[in-house]
């Protein structure tokens, strides 16, 4: 059975590419073969002869199978700003989006999509990221960075998405703050917030182990397979 989701976040570096990430070691270790894709990503470096962004190498470098770059990462910008502003001489076409993305649908079992920024980030003149969303047809999964001011910032983004008519399939907290504050508190305010399962907590960590991520993805075995909560 072939499934995807679209990654989306409360805002830039809220730990979308590690939530990402740690989603596909926990689908391969369930014996899925997975592919991920970041469409549109800024702040690229010039390297192997092409514009490349570090997040959509870790993407690369952690699927199941061999990937073109280009399929991970279509749209590559190099300043690191907006993709609205980075990519005026070459502005982001869905339509090119979704090639890339039906080639990759056609030989994984699940494929990611993660989004740049937030919902409603601009990835051109006229469109963002729920369009992008909008697109590709795939639930939402929500990645909040659990900080000052999350959960207001989880519950417009909640409603902005179900708005949309897309299902949010649920959401993922990431302890990016080592010094947070009554963090399981503001976890469980949000919970009470969401009508959408939380699919894991993922703790701080200076360095990101992906593998035992993962087993926070497993542990919420109460709701069973993140499959069945489209």
């Amino acid at each position: 059975m072939k499934s995807g989701y679209f990654i989306t976040g409360t805002d830039t570096h809220v730990g979308k590419t590690w939530a990402t990430v740690t989603l596909m070691h926990y689908f391969r270790q369930q014996g899925r073969t997975v592919a991920a894709m970041k469409p549109v990503a800024s702040g690229c470096l010039w390297q192997n002869g092409q514009w490349q962004n570090a997040d959509a190498l870790l993407l690369q470098q952690n699927a199941s199978l061999p990937l073109d770059y280009t399929l991970v990462n279509p749209y590559a910008y190099e300043l690191p700003v907006s993709p609205h502003l980075a990519g005026v001489a070459n502005p982001v076409d869905l339509n090119t989006i979704i090639g890339k993305f039906n080639v990759l649908q056609a030989q994984a079992e699940v494929l990611l999509v993660e989004g740049a920024g937030g919902w409603y980030s601009p990835i051109n003149a006229g469109q963002d990221n729920s369009d992008l969303a909008m697109a590709l047809q795939l639930p939402v999964l929500l990645v909040v960075a659990i900080r000052l001011g999350c959960i207001n910032h989880a519950k417009l983004t909640y409603r902005a998405i179900i708005t949309s008519g897309l299902p949010c399939a649920g959401w993922l907290a990431v302890c990016n703050d080592a010094d947070i504050l009554l963090g399981e508190e503001t976890i469980a305010s949000i919970a009470a917030a969401l009508a959408v399962p939380l699919w894991g907590v993922l703790p701080f960590q200076a360095v990101a182990d992906f593998a035992s991520l993962a087993r926070e993805v497993r542990g919420l075995a109460q709701l069973g397979s993140p499959d069945n909560l489209k």
